[in-house]
């Protein structure tokens, strides 16, 4: 049996997991139900003996997150792809399948989310080697789970029996109601729909060029011209905009006719809600009160709730509640019932129809050098904590608009201001004129902190000139 070749889905902005996942920083790259990210839990799981390096597909904000999680859990990517736009999972897919059957056109490509929850990785690993015979026969796997109750926010598979092993797909069915659901459920012979899939890279091109053709040109074009940018590759724009907007479900996999479906009985979920996240952190430490706490919060005489704190200056207390969520941040805090799990998205809506930051950013702002986040912020000063990886560096940069006042407390930063270069360290401070062209460094081997005092007429990142940057960004990014 050939390597399989995993392709991550790393984009997307979870928006039912607010005020934990946001458009900044979305769920995947977010510890939700362990010490790791679910994006990091979902590399592990699919490296190692019969793997090949994976294949990252994510957008420009994200790139830099990416290569940071997987050099933390020591796992070397064969490429983090970036997409130009968001053009949903078909392109995406037909792009990975174009990159492997570059070298290997009968090569096995395994295309998975990256913000899914499978804890039995060695059940999913023999569930996955099962999919493998299929589809080295030409087959397109799709992987179902076996479902313990009536869901209805997930689509499903309809299996023409109810037996073991792989079989043929009688049809997708979208998300159900209810009843349906509970009809389903009883049948035996229905299966959520995963959205993991295995097949062999020429087969999908075939099936492209079969069932959605208008995809071959401007994938094939953007991969053509696909540029290299510091180990990432950068999928050219204009042609990738050609490509239709749309699922691979609905491009391909509701025409094939060679679709094999395999199931998994283990623990699965995709945290598609606070309510999932309820319900895994339950499977493993169950409480006969159904109560899920953190360090940061304390349930009193509560029932089937979910408290959750991701800020140790936030205590979160419930005293007498019953089926609720809630949710804090260091600057929003989520009330919800439970049952309305799924319409979280629309306070995202209603926050940014009323511009509210905390719409998709967060008071932490992760940058490709380490990151920042505002402590202080008022009409014409500002105050940040920064904080800079070893070896790190900020661009060679100035500012029309503020002038900054640095002092480090951790460390030791290397300061340009114009022709002049300092050391500055602990308890030391510099001046920034407004104008000056300058860099911050760290060239120690542990984090450096500091604490910028900003003041001036405007303090948007966006006021910003850039010289010189060894991210090769062009943005306040």
């Amino acid at each position: 049996m050939s390597v399989i070749t995993p392709v991550l889905m790393a984009g997307g902005s979870g928006t039912r997991l607010w005020p934990v996942s946001r458009k900044s920083f979305p769920k995947q790259f977010a510890a939700l139900t362990g010490d790791e990210t679910l994006f990091q839990a979902s590399a592990r799981r699919l490296s190692g003996a019969g793997y090949a390096p994976p294949v990252v597909m994510t957008n420009s904000d994200f790139r830099f997150i990416v290569a940071e999680q997987l050099e933390q859990a020591g796992i070397t990517p064969g490429r983090i792809v970036i997409e130009p736009a968001g053009r949903n999972t078909a392109p995406a897919i037909l792009a990975a399948a174009l990159m492997v059957a570059e070298t290997d056109p009968q090569g096995l490509v395994l295309v998975a989310p990256s913000d899914h929850v499978i804890p039995d990785a060695a059940g999913f690993a023999a569930t996955v080697a099962m999919g493998a015979q299929a589809a080295a026969q030409g087959r397109i796997v799709t992987f179902g789970i076996t479902p313990d109750r009536p869901e209805t926010g997930y689509g499903y598979l309809e299996l023409a029996t109810t037996g073991e092993g792989p079989q043929p797909l009688a049809r997708f069915v979208e998300k159900p109601d209810a009843s349906r659901a509970a009809q389903m459920l009883a049948a035996g012979n229905f299966l959520w729909n995963a959205g993991i899939f295995l097949f062999r890279a020429q087969v999908m091109i075939d099936a492209f060029r079969t069932h959605a053709p208008a995809y071959l040109d401007p994938v094939g074009q953007s991969l053509d011209q696909a540029q290299t940018d510091l180990g990432f590759l950068r999928l050219a724009k204009a042609p990738w905009l050609l490509a239709e907007d749309k699922s691979i479900d609905y491009a391909v996999m509701e025409k094939a006719d060679n679709l094999t479906v395999v199931r998994f009985s283990g623990r699965w979920s995709d945290l598609g809600g606070w309510d999932a996240v309820w319900r895994e952190a339950l499977d493993q430490t169950p409480s006969d009160q159904g109560v899920v706490t953190d360090a940061n919060s304390t349930a009193i005489d509560c029932h089937d709730v979910l408290l959750r704190s991701d800020s140790d200056e936030m205590q979160v207390v419930g005293i007498g509640l019953r089926d609720l969520m809630v949710v804090a941040t260091s600057d929003a805090v989520l009330v919800a019932d439970r049952a309305r799990a799924q319409d979280v998205r629309q306070a995202v809506l209603a926050l940014k129809a009323k511009r509210a930051k905390q719409a998709e950013s967060f008071p932490r702002d992760h940058r490709p050098w380490g990151w920042f986040e505002t402590l202080a912020l008022a009409d014409r000063f500002q105050v940040k904590r920064i904080v800079v990886k070893p070896g790190a560096a900020l661009s060679l940069q100035s500012h029309v608009h503020r002038s900054e006042h640095w002092i480090v407390v951790s460390g030791t930063a290397r300061v340009t201001v114009d022709d002049a270069v300092t050391l500055v360290t602990e308890n030391q401070s510099i001046y920034v004129p407004l104008g000056a062209v300058h860099r911050m460094e760290n060239p120690g081997k542990v984090p450096m902190v500091l604490i910028e005092v900003q003041t001036g007429s405007y303090l948007g990142e966006d006021d910003i000139i850039r010289y010189e940057d060894v991210y090769s960004r062009s943005s306040a990014d």
